[in-house]
């Protein structure tokens, strides 16, 4: 007598679950789908947990159109497992003030991944209307998850945390795609890749059939892998002769940052630390071209206090240029109280004049402002940062010149997640500074996925990206995405490097997501062409 397969029995008891187990199932399957993100990089899991994607959407409903609900409610179970566990440190940013926030954490843990989890749901249900058998719907998952993970990423200012690409980022030499195909491209080949062994177990499929999309991922894989080694080994880190970066991680914790009283001790630590000696022959300060602060690193508006200007003078050495995030006020009449400001990055010389202002442009949604904020404030909302009226939005995105330097692109926080944030008009800057102040997020794993992603921008464009961050991870990552140097997470210190040299544009930073969109073309046409009825 034949003994059942296990593998083909598993796969049957999820096909055939409805109700809560299968509500069950996707919430686990999405939870395990988180480990695949840092800092775990356990990405094999996803070779269990998208195969079980393409189960539920199987066992969805008979006909097309009536599994199409089944199917969304999979995928909205199966987002939500995702993004709890995967953005959990949110929740730490409304216990920095706890007497005013701690109420919203239910709502925080809990309401963003409900909110992303509906496109997920919206990715699962499209995958349903264009299933078919075998290895066709595993590309229907593919291209339907990738359309849903892109509009994750744009509607409502965007949210492209986590996105299932980011699986495909470590090792690095698999990440070097995304020079190629952009994060988004990387996406659809992650989910593809990950959900083929599905077809393993479809009953009634001939040995070649079940072996066909296994095959051609495990094919893909060895080729990402291949490239990215050869692309880390014919480009080697080249340094920016004569550039020093300093970069200073005070570790300061949020109570302290926006504590007006604490302005002096803060101001202190700024100083000190950015003149700690690192070892033998080091000279302080004094061995940096480029000292670098985090995002808005004063409790007070900087160009406001003489006091402050004067310290930071008399801390630069001629040739010193200070690069440092603040909140800056916007031009009003004098006397006129200061009710908005501007999120900020001020390039100051040794003299204490200013070279150059960014403001942010994409600012974080009940961070930096409230939807509908005149509304909200009447009812008695606030966002994180308690600027009444919200911060404003800054005009446009420029590179910054510097003295004795390339141009830097800078980058403020989350910014650095939008990979179309990058927009290269005019002279293509030497170099990527992404200013942060992950310390709302505690020790968690969230500034590891913030490194992850800023990292993949390097990447991206083939520039070199300099990251300081308050509580860390401050590093500075070179146009392939080496790490050359780092500040670990709740470290105090400074990091001395050079600035490494930018490379050639990348294919992505030439024609953008135009190579991914041809992806998903091409993808959405073979599934159209070769769908079949669905499975009953």
């Amino acid at each position: 007598m034949k003994l059942p397969n296990l593998p083909s029995l598993v796969a049957s008891s999820i096909i055939l679950a409805w109700g809560w187990k299968r509500a069950a199932i996707a919430f686990v399957a999405g939870a395990l789908s988180s480990l695949a993100m840092a800092p775990f990089n356990a990405w094999p899991i996803l070779f269990v947990t998208f195969p079980v994607a393409v189960w539920l959407i199987d066992g969805a409903g008979a006909g097309r159109w009536r599994g199409v609900p089944a199917a969304a409610l999979s995928g909205w179970w199966f987002g939500f497992g995702y993004f709890v566990p995967g953005l959990y440190w949110i929740g730490y940013a409304f216990l920095v003030d706890a007497q005013t926030f701690a109420w919203l954490l239910p709502v925080a843990i809990c309401g963003l991944p409900a909110y992303l989890a509906l496109f997920t749901a919206l990715g699962f249900a499209l995958a349903r209307l264009l299933w078919g058998r075998g290895a066709v719907r595993v590309l229907a998952l593919a291209v339907s998850l990738t359309i849903g993970e892109w509009l994750r990423g744009h509607l409502l200012t965007g949210f492209p945390w986590n996105a299932f690409g980011y699986a495909l980022t470590e090792p690095l030499a698999l990440a070097q795609s995304v020079s190629l195909i952009g994060i988004w491209g990387l996406t659809l080949l992650a989910v593809a890749i990950f959900a083929s062994p599905a077809t393993l177990f479809d009953d009634g499929a001939d040995t070649r059939r079940r072996w066909l999309a296994p095959t051609a991922a495990l094919g893909l894989l060895i080729a990402m892998a291949v490239y990215g080694s050869v692309r880390l080994q014919i480009t080697p880190t080249r340094l920016v002769e004569g550039v020093r970066l300093r970069i200073m991680q005070p570790d300061v914790q949020q109570d302290r940052r926006f504590n007006y009283a604490a302005k002096a001790e803060v101001m202190q630590k700024y100083l000190t630390l950015s003149d700690r000696s690192t070892g033998p022959g080091s000279t302080g300060v004094r061995d940096a071209t480029l000292l670098i602060w985090p995002e808005s690193a004063f409790p007070f508006f900087l160009t406001r206090e003489a006091d402050a200007m004067a310290q930071i003078a008399e801390l630069l050495p001629k040739g010193t240029i200070l690069l440092t995030g603040a909140v800056r006020p916007p031009e009003m009449p004098p006397g006129r109280r200061i009710t908005r400001a501007y999120n900020s990055i001020y390039a100051i010389d040794h003299d204490g004049s200013i070279l150059a202002v960014y403001d942010k442009l994409h600012l974080v949604p009940f961070g930096e402002f409230l939807p509908f904020q005149n509304l909200m404030e009447k009812i008695g909302f606030v966002q994180l940062t308690k600027v009444q009226g919200g911060f404003l939005p800054g005009v446009k995105r420029q590179n910054i010149d510097l003295p004795k330097a390339p141009p830097l692109l800078p980058l403020i926080c989350y910014e650095a997640i939008f990979p179309d944030e990058i927009e290269i008009r005019g002279s293509r800057p030497g170099w990527i500074l992404n200013l942060t102040n992950d310390g709302w997020f505690g020790v968690s794993t969230g500034p590891y996925q913030h490194l992850q992603q800023a990292r993949m921008r390097a990447v991206e464009q083939g520039l070199p990206l300099v990251r300081a961050a308050n509580t860390g991870i401050s590093a500075v990552i070179d146009p392939v995405g080496r790490i050359v140097g780092r500040l670990d997470l709740g470290v105090e210190g400074v990091l001395d490097a050079s600035l490494p040299s930018q490379i050639a544009p990348t294919v992505y930073a030439r024609v953008g997501d135009v190579p991914a969109a041809v992806l998903v073309a091409l993808s959405m046409t073979l599934v159209l062409l070769r769908r079949r009825a669905p499975p009953r």
